[in-house]
């Protein structure tokens, strides 16, 4: 069987869950939540991120949340709730689910990525 990509998306959202802009802007430098930008370092670059999150791209973050691999990131094994975020919330969906997959249970998507936030006025760290 075939799967479209808002197939999956839809599906990733179903398995781990998601938050609003608004509704994560309140969780903005609590020590208890990680927020984790999974873009591509060129449009961390150029837009800039949330304040505080750390960078873990898309396309690393499987070796990022292993703890066995050379690249492991120990924030994202520190059991704070985990928030990724990505340009429109596909690639988080995605990643959000692949760290689920991976034993990383206190994760969610950000729902209309790191564009809805910038819509919404949410603080931006250069």
């Amino acid at each position: 069987m075939v799967k479209r990509a808002a197939e999956m998306v839809a599906a990733a959202n179903a398995a781990v869950g998601t938050l609003g802009v608004e509704e994560a802007k309140q969780l903005v430098g609590r020590d208890d939540v990680l927020f984790v930008d999974v873009r591509d370092g060129g449009e961390l670059a150029t837009q800039g991120k949330i304040p505080g999150a750390l960078h873990a791209a898309r396309g690393m973050l499987e070796f990022y949340a292993d703890p066995s691999s050379p690249a492991h990131k120990p924030e994202l094994a520190s059991g704070k709730r985990l928030i990724l975020y990505c340009g429109s919330g596909g690639r988080s969906a995605l990643a959000a689910r692949t760290l689920k997959d991976m034993g990383i249970e206190n994760v969610a998507s950000m729902l209309g990525g790191f564009g809805a936030w910038q819509q919404a006025g949410g603080p931006i760290e250069r």
